[in-house]
């Protein structure tokens, strides 16, 4: 039994992913794709780079691939965020990859298409496979979304399924909302964190 591991933003599902998804599905037994979770207290924390709630990303997975993969918010960081840091010496990365593997039996790789990404993976002993990067991001796909929102021409619809594109717009008051707000995420160590529960638990 081979199970891959699928750690991403998903912000939005995008083709890409599902390529990506569809490819792991034809290697593994089991497919568990990730989202990566920022939690702040008791509340997810979003964000202009990360706009769409785990649920809101769990039902775009679901529209595509039904019961066909496992879908997990093991992949979540709690505040504050600055304790996972530095890698390989801060406790709280180690118990994160305690909770990636839960539930994982048998034989399992984690997939990536990010060389730097894949030498983390590798220190964390999660036998990484690094694919060839897509040359769609869900960064540019979020920016197009945004576009959208401001009233700019956008193709946004062009790089998402049918089946997404309509679970975007059901929400589409979310893109609209961090359409006109500054990104208040900082980077640091490659990745990507909230500001928000950065440096300490809200009450």
């Amino acid at each position: 039994m081979i199970t891959a591991l699928y750690l991403a933003h998903l912000n939005p599902v995008t083709n890409a992913h599902v390529e990506i998804i569809s490819e792991l599905k034809k290697e593994a037994d089991i497919v568990k794709v990730m989202p990566v979770v920022f939690i702040d207290g008791k509340k997810e924390v979003n964000s202009k780079s990360f706009p769409f709630n785990f649920e809101t990303r769990k039902k775009m997975l679901l529209s595509v691939f039904r019961d066909s993969i496992q879908i997990s918010d093991d992949y979540a960081f709690f505040s504050p965020f600055k304790k996972y840091l530095p890698p390989l010496l801060a406790p709280r990365s180690w118990k994160l990859r305690k909770q990636i593997l839960r539930g994982v039996e048998g034989d399992f790789f984690s997939y990536t298409g990010d060389k730097a990404e894949g030498y983390m993976l590798r220190i964390y002993r999660l036998k990484p496979k690094i694919g060839e990067r897509k040359a769609l991001s869900a960064a540019s796909v979020k920016e197009k979304l945004y576009d959208a929102a401001l009233g700019k021409k956008s193709s946004w619809k062009e790089h998402v399924p049918e089946n997404i594109a309509k679970i975007i717009e059901d929400d589409w008051e979310t893109v609209e909302k961090y359409a006109h707000m500054d990104d208040l995420t900082t980077r640091v160590a490659g990745m990507k964190f909230p500001k928000e529960g950065w440096s300490k638990k809200s009450p």
